[in-house]
């Protein structure tokens, strides 16, 4: 069987076999809360929640529960509304439409809500329309034993702790409420070797309005600065997302992690520079390809609107064919649906961009990749940028340019592929012109409408189409004319256990 046909048909076993993937990031934990404990609402931080939405005079509130935390729903619900009163609407949202780390304003958007109370690991993207309180939970965490593995670490490591002036700290937004302490206690161990510790304060909130994006506001380092190798990063929690989205857009620096659960501390250097190289891999494929999908994986993060529109118009200057679609959560079968696309570019929130494509059809990249596939002349530094804004502010210019150099070849010029070894044509899709006058169309792919005036308008050749006419199997023949029309026929009639015929007795029909 066919990779393609794999992707649509398969044994019923493999449903009953398959392994549910489920976030269980602090299921454990909040598994042993008991809700009649003052320790449940410190958790769940009921009493700043109830703050938050009386000082702001919300009166429809949406609740959003990963699956992990949904058992707790019920009693947050009943917490919140004995406080706020029965005046108040609260709605549980569940089983959202793309990561459970973004806010989903789509089903907020069901009932009205004015604001958004997300509870569990968040991205913490700047939100695009409703106001957000975030609500972490609460992780165990010794500070001291995180300030020792850290230093014993730091100092069987190449650089010694004299060589680095700066400390940078982040950690998973569960440790929030461990914050002050942890950086009381940096500083009491750091200050005599001169070792300065900087970090960016959490959100607790966010306002589309008011709050500006924090991984923009925060971004303490930045690649290209001047003493990189001079800082080095800390970071507090396990195997994450968040994690991984660390590592790929500080990929410069030395990153050491501390894992509360299993108490080490390690240098995540060498990890890092694989995962680039894998997803170099990926840029090569992107820019072998010609027809590209461009997948929304958020509706909720600012600035998605503005950065679709961006790649649709670099994808159209470099003669590129593109189609934008929305599938919700990902998987192999949903994109196999669109076999005439060679690459897919996903719109998504940091955590949620990088995804390792080798379980699915096409390859799937992240638009900063697609800004680098597209270049004239092909350079990766190793630099990585997943934030919206800061994708939009800092690689337009850049990519305008590499667009002005690509339209100046020869269409006709073979372009060599790393990923196959040989030479390709590539193929040229021209943009739709919607003010062209009256054409005549040529070749077997034009679409020729016509409009209110009569007027005929050509459209770009489709890639669907094309793709259609290189298969062998192209869907059923219609055969319009050739066959009669069959005679109209008493049905059958009754129930699934027991049809019966028209001309069967109904008494013998029923024995």
């Amino acid at each position: 069987m066919s990779d393609e046909t794999a992707l649509f048909s398969s044994a019923g076993q493999d449903v009953i076999q398959r392994k549910a993937d489920i976030d269980d990031e602090g299921l454990y934990e909040t598994q042993s809360l008991d809700p009649q404990t003052p320790y449940f609402e410190e958790y769940y931080s009921i009493d700043r929640t109830v703050k938050e939405i009386q000082n702001g005079g919300y009166k429809k509130i949406a609740l959003q529960f990963p699956d992990a935390l949904l058992p707790h729903s019920v009693p947050v619900y009943k917490a919140l509304q004995s406080q706020l009163g029965v005046e108040l609407e609260i709605y549980v949202l569940a089983d959202t439409s793309y990561g459970s780390c973004c806010v989903d304003e789509v089903a907020a958007q069901h009932v009205d809500a004015d604001v958004m109370v997300h509870y569990g690991h968040a991205c913490l993207s700047k939100p695009y329309r409703l106001p957000v309180i975030y609500v972490f939970g609460r992780s165990a965490l010794d500070v001291d034993d995180c300030v020792d593995r850290f230093m014993d670490a730091l100092k069987s490591a190449s650089n010694s702790p004299t060589e680095i002036k700066a400390i940078t700290l982040k950690h998973d937004v569960v440790y929030t409420h461990h914050a002050d302490p942890l950086l009381s206690r940096l500083r009491q161990v750091l200050d005599p070797l001169q070792l300065s510790v900087a970090y960016d304060q959490i959100p607790l909130k966010l306002d589309p309005q008011t709050q500006p994006n924090p991984d923009a506001a925060s971004r303490d380092i930045k690649d290209g600065g001047e003493n990189q190798e001079d800082r080095c990063i800390l970071y507090i929690g396990g195997e994450s997302l968040g994690l991984t989205h660390l590592l790929m857009t500080h990929a410069t620096h030395q990153v050491y992690t501390y894992n509360p659960k299993t108490k080490t501390a390690a240098l995540e250097s060498v990890r890092t520079n694989r995962t680039l190289m894998r997803r170099y891999v990926a840029v090569q494929k992107a820019r072998d390809a010609d027809v590209f999908g461009i997948i929304v994986g958020t509706l909720g993060v600012a600035s998605y609107l503005p950065l679709i529109s961006h790649i649709r118009q670099l994808l159209n200057k470099t003669k590129k064919k593109s189609y934008t679609i929305s599938v919700g959560k990902l998987n192999p079968a949903k994109l196999g649906n669109f076999l005439e696309i060679e690459c897919f570019v996903l719109v998504a929130c940091p955590e949620n961009s990088v995804i390792d494509s080798k379980e699915f059809h096409r390859p799937i990249v992240t638009p900063y990749e697609l800004e680098v596939a597209l270049q004239a002349e092909q350079v990766w530094t190793g630099r990585y940028v997943l934030d919206f804004d800061q994708l939009l502010a800092e690689t337009k210019e850049p990519a305008e340019a590499a667009v002005e150099t690509n339209s100046d070849d020869d269409p006709d010029q073979p372009v060599f592929s790393l990923v196959t070894g040989t030479y390709r044509h590539a193929k040229r899709y021209e943009q739709n012109d919607p003010t062209e006058d009256a054409v005549t169309a040529e070749g077997s792919n034009a679409v020729i409408p016509r409009n209110q005036d009569n007027a005929l308008a050509k459209f770009a050749s489709s890639a669907a189409a094309q793709y259609l006419q290189s298969r062998s199997y192209q869907g059923l023949e219609t055969r319009i004319g050739e066959d009669a029309p069959s005679v109209l026929e008493q049905g059958r009639s009754g129930i699934a256990k027991g049809y019966q015929d028209d001309h069967e007795n109904p008494d013998e029909a029923a024995t």
